[in-house]
């Protein structure tokens, strides 16, 4: 199978699946301290946008729990710095300062379990090939 006729097989992303040992203390941390709108007909699953993050314990499929390393879940926000605060004040503790790449600014934090997350704002325009446009 070409890559091209297997990427046309691809429709979307349906959910990002975040590991937990603990699925009410994630649920609690991703609808109250996050403020993620709950799934109306899932106990475990919450949408930032039109992204849904799925809260799953591996050990109940007999699996290893190993939380997401080095592959931030990015949440967009209007004002990182503003966020930030608000998380900090909630107890939420971030990695370092806040990121100024060039064309985003983000902050790094991990979830309860130790899933990587991060906050994020791209100020920069895309390009129209859709890559931010260089200065």
């Amino acid at each position: 199978m070409s890559a091209e006729s297997a990427a046309s097989l691809v429709e979307g992303a349906d959910f990002v699946g975040i590991p937990s040992q603990d699925a009410e203390r994630s649920r609690r941390f991703y609808g109250e301290v996050l403020g993620l709108r709950q799934d109306a007909t899932a106990q475990y699953e919450f949408w930032a946008g039109d992204t849904c993050l799925a809260i799953w314990e591996p050990s109940r499929f007999g699996l290893e729990f190993a939380p997401q390393k080095h592959a931030h879940v990015a949440l967009r926000v209007a004002d990182v710095e503003q966020a930030r605060r608000a998380l900090e004040a909630q107890g939420v503790e971030f990695a370092g300062e806040t990121l100024d790449t060039g064309v985003c600014h983000m902050a790094l934090f991990a979830d309860p379990d130790g899933n990587d997350l991060m906050l994020h704002r791209r100020y920069a325009p895309h390009a129209p090939e859709g890559r931010p446009e260089q200065s």
